[in-house]
């Protein structure tokens, strides 16, 4: 495996982990204000519709994030590759720079 593949590798890797935990920080995050504010709902209606309402946030955000991984996962060499080259360009500008 090349350098430039093996890069674009750890950085698809490490998008990868940063969305699951995104998605995971996410329905934690629901569930527990769901679970917090359980008792302060007016009615049994009104914390149906909370949960229906979550429901379809956590739904459609996994969804979301599950269907850009699936891009990545697509065009990963075209995205990182360009990233490499501007992050390498960056780089050696910097240190061009340098006294």
């Amino acid at each position: 495996m090349s350098d430039l593949a093996c890069r674009i590798e750890v950085m698809h890797r490490r998008d990868m982990a940063v969305a699951w935990a995104f998605v995971l920080g996410l329905w934690f995050s629901i569930i527990f204000v769901a679970w917090a504010t359980w008792s302060l709902a007016p009615s049994g209606t009104a914390r149906t519709v909370l949960l229906v309402g979550g429901s379809v946030v956590l739904l459609f955000n996994t969804a979301a994030i599950m269907a850009m991984l699936r891009h990545y996962r697509e065009d990963r060499d075209f995205m990182y590759g360009l990233d490499i080259q501007f992050l390498d360009a960056a780089r050696a500008l910097k240190q061009e720079r340098r006294p």
